[in-house]
């Protein structure tokens, strides 16, 4: 049971069908995402006349253990609605837990299915749950997908309360990141619910049935953009409140008081970070503003990614620690271990008087053996201390030697950090990604640009595009002299070299404008670090990635930077 809440997929839960939007957003400009109605008499009538617009398909009768293109076996039926069905499986082949979406080849929304889920594949972003594979066979469609086992859904952590204010902070800013990216090639997911954001064991999210829910599920929209949009908004009020953004009650959370309308979540619970509630509230009304600060509406992806970026960071809480247990004397050092316990009624023995100080021959005699010792050892201190002084007074005149005894050179003054003004992507022959840039200088080790996916070749898939690699160009504000480097690599494996711009270069794109070399071209691990012999005197340093290592799968191949540190 706990396997298929965190990994099944959300395509079972009726009482989201509709859109995000809120009630009264049909007045506003944007015209896109209708009211959101989930009680259970309005989503049977919505089920209704969806059935009775389009024609009645049975769902595939399969059982467990049946197989599909004779290696994936289905194991347990997850969901079985609207003419599909969706089941966790087994890649013999690999040996590993799948999902599987089923449904005939006759479907009406199987040909919508099958391109919604090769577009997914192509995106290849690590954010999302990767669609392995769509095909269609034996008069039925099939898409298979990642399993996570190891993921908890959104729903599962707000059901035991809400986000503290890093963790929704985390959540939006990655959230709204990747679907910005996925919007970049295209694709829309439109029934981003709680459901379908997952958050790995390593505190990463992940976004599932991008495209393919709403597919399966006949969903569309004219502005797509602004439709997820206001889900993500949804989302982050319910990260916040533990409530849901509108009057019905949806995904185990309960709504807001009926005719309220939409309220800031800071004015439902006490304690919720000011800059998040207003992100929130910026993201879900049309209309535009909140009520305090009168800042325009986020109704893209990209514009909501931008205003979590210009927030001031939220920094995670300082870990608590349980005082030690209080000190307890144990029976040994209280000086009765090892003796017998008293009987009842016996006396009580009294402790032995302390014996008297040597008062014999013998003492005295070490007595005094003692004290010989201690003036002879006084004796020769005096005198060490008296010829180092000599020493000392005779070296005072020689006035040019800077050199100590031992023959070193004076110590080199320990490296400082430089501060990054600007990074860019390096790709001098087509475009590069932009958005994920800032994550490689923003100090964090958990964010990372990461490339796309690449297939068939390690050196960027061969194409043309990519025949200089890739990398990222950081820019130190102004020259400066570089005398180490600090990278954490996205993973290992990956072909790098660390090249500098001339002393007098300014705004360098291509390979040739790098003419320093400060690192050598070959594979690198995790981390990448150098001390150069003599500084180098450069505003530019590019980090120039050639040849990717594998992505997991055979013939994929990515990689990335994850932090940039330049020392001086």
């Amino acid at each position: 049971m706990a396997e298929r809440s965190t990994a099944a997929v959300d395509v079972a839960d009726n009482s989201g069908d509709g859109p995000l939007t809120a009630k009264a957003d049909k007045a506003t400009a944007d015209g896109v995402a209708q009211a959101q109605d989930t009680a259970d008499e309005t989503m049977r009538d919505a089920d209704d006349e969806r059935k009775s617009a389009e024609p009645s398909v049975a769902t595939p009768e399969l059982h467990s253990g049946h197989k599909l293109a004779r290696r994936y076996r289905l194991e347990e039926c997850v969901t079985r609605l609207d003419g599909f069905s969706s089941w966790r499986a087994v890649d013999e082949k690999l040996r590993r837990a799948v999902g599987v979406h089923l449904l005939p080849a006759d479907h009406p929304r199987s040909r919508s299915v099958l391109a919604a889920a090769r577009s997914s594949a192509l995106l290849g972003d690590p954010r999302f749950v990767q669609v392995l594979d769509a095909v269609e066979e034996n008069d039925l469609v099939y898409v298979v997908h990642e399993w996570l086992p190891d993921a908890t859904e959104l729903t599962a952590l707000l059901a035991a309360g809400p986000l503290e204010a890093h963790e929704s902070y985390q959540f939006v800013s990655q959230i709204s990141q990747a679907m910005a990216a996925a919007h970049r090639e295209g694709l829309a997911h439109l029934r981003l619910t709680p459901g379908a954001v997952l958050r790995t064991s390593s505190g990463q999210y992940r976004i599932r049935g991008l495209a393919v829910n709403a597919a399966l599920r006949g969903i569309t929209s004219e502005r797509p953009q602004r439709t997820d949009t206001e889900a993500i908004g949804a989302l982050l009020y319910a990260a916040l409140t533990q409530r849901w953004p509108y009057e019905s009650d949806a995904y185990g959370l309960s709504g807001l008081p009926k005719g309220v309308g939409l309220i800031a979540p800071d004015q439902v619970r006490a304690g919720i970070h000011r800059g998040l509630s207003e992100l929130a509230m910026r993201a879900l009304a049309n209309d535009g503003a909140t009520a305090s600060r009168q800042e325009p509406p986020c109704t893209t992806p990209d514009e909501l990614a931008k205003a979590v970026a210009a927030m001031p960071r939220i920094r995670p809480p300082e870990p608590t620690f349980t005082a030690p247990p209080e000190y307890q004397r144990t029976t040994y050092q209280q000086g009765t271990y090892g003796r017998p316990g008293a009987h009842p009624g016996a006396p009580t023995a009294q402790p032995a008087a302390p014996a008297p100080p040597l008062q014999s021959r013998t003492g005295k005699v070490l007595k005094w053996g003692v004290a010989a010792l201690l003036i002879a050892a006084l004796g020769l201190g005096s005198w060490q201390l008296a010829d180092k002084f000599l020493d000392r007074s005779n070296d005072s005149g020689d006035t040019g030697n800077t050199q100590t005894d031992s023959g070193e050179g004076p110590q080199k003054p320990d490296a400082e950090p430089l501060k990054i003004s600007d990074a860019v992507v390096f790709a001098p022959n087509g475009s590069g990604i932009e958005a994920d840039v800032p994550s490689a200088i923003d100090g964090k080790a958990d964010t990372a640009w990461i490339t796309p996916q690449y297939r068939g070749y390690a050196n960027f898939g061969n194409l043309p595009t990519r025949k200089d690699g890739s990398g990222i160009i950081v820019d130190l504000g102004s020259v400066q002299d570089v005398a180490g480097l600090d990278i954490d690599m996205y993973r290992s494996g990956q072909t790098v070299e660390v090249l500098a711009a001339d002393e007098d270069a300014s705004g360098p794109s291509d390979l040739s404008d790098f003419s320093q070399r400060l690192t050598e071209l070959e594979p690198a691990q995790s981390k990448l670090e150098t001390t150069l012999d003599k500084p180098v005197r450069t505003r530019y340093v590019l980090i120039h990635v050639t040849a990717l290592p594998t992505d997991g799968s055979p013939g994929t191949f990515r990689g990335g930077i994850s932090e940039i540190r330049v020392t001086g």
